[in-house]
C-alpha cells in the first residue's frame, strides 16, 4: 500500500490544492490566522508531528463485511487520535478498501464535496442529483471523481477477484457521513413503522426485517 501512495504523491499534492481553493466556498468557517490551535495545547509547543497523521498507515480490509472499508483523517476521526491539524482548514482525507463485491452504500457528506481517486483496481460508482437523474461511471486506475456537496453518491466493487483501493479528499475538515440504510432503519429512537411502510410502499414486516438488518 505504501508504494501505491508513494506513486500516487504528485496526483495527491494536485487534489489537496485543489480542496484548498474550494474550501473558500465550504461549509467551514474560514480561519484569520495560520491554523487553529486546540484548546488545552500551547501553542508553543507544536512541532510537526501536530501535522502528521498516521491513520491511513497499515490499514487492511475488513473481507467478512459486505461493506467497503473507510478510514478517515479528518477533525474527529479517528476517535482515538483526531487529526486536529485540519480544524478549520477545510479539507480531510479517507482510505476507501473494496474487497471483491462490497459496496459503499448510497450516503450523503452533507458539509463537504468529495474528490475520489483510485489507486488501484476498477470502481463502479454513482451519483443521484437533485432532479433525480442518475450519473453512473467505471473508475480505473487513476480517474478522479467529483461527488458534490450532499448528493446521494455509492460505490461498488464488481470484480470477483480484486480488492480496489482508493483516496477521496473532501472540501470541510469534517464533511460529516449519512448512510441511508442506517439513518432510515437504525436511528437510536426509530421512526415511525407507518411513516417506513407509506413512504416505501412495504409492510410492516418489511420494516422489521430491515431494522433487523441493520441493527
Amino acid at each position: 500500500m505504501d508504494r501505491f501512495l508513494h506513486s500516487s504523491f504528485p496526483l495527491l499534492v494536485f487534489v489537496a490544492v485543489a480542496l484548498t481553493f474550494q474550501s473558500v466556498q465550504a461549509s467551514d468557517p474560514e480561519l484569520t490566522k495560520d491554523f487553529q490551535v486546540p484548546a488545552g495545547i500551547n501553542a508553543g509547543d507544536i512541532d510537526g508531528k501536530f501535522f502528521t497523521s498516521e491513520a491511513l498507515k497499515n490499514v487492511t480490509p475488513n473481507t467478512a463485511s459486505p461493506f467497503a472499508t473507510v478510514t478517515t483523517a479528518n477533525l474527529v476521526a479517528p476517535a482515538k487520535a483526531p487529526f486536529l491539524a485540519v480544524d478549520g482548514l477545510g479539507v480531510s482525507m479517507a482510505l476507501l478498501q473494496y474487497p471483491p463485491g462490497t459496496v459503499n452504500p448510497p450516503h450523503t457528506h452533507p458539509r463537504g464535496t468529495e474528490l475520489l481517486y483510485i489507486i488501484e483496481g476498477t470502481l463502479d460508482v454513482g451519483l443521484v442529483d437533485t432532479t433525480n437523474k442518475l450519473f453512473t461511471n467505471t473508475l480505473y486506475k487513476g480517474d478522479i471523481f467529483a461527488f458534490p456537496k450532499g448528493l446521494v453518491h455509492f460505490q461498488i466493487n464488481n470484480d470477483k477477484y480484486k480488492t480496489v483501493m482508493a483516496l477521496a479528499g473532501f472540501s470541510s475538515s469534517n464533511a460529516g457521513l449519512v448512510r441511508l440504510p442506517n439513518t432510515l432503519f437504525n436511528t437510536s429512537t426509530p421512526i415511525s413503522d407507518k411513516v417506513l411502510q407509506i413512504s416505501f410502499g412495504i409492510s410492516g414486516d418489511v420494516v422489521k426485517a430491515l431494522r433487523a438488518q441493520f441493527a
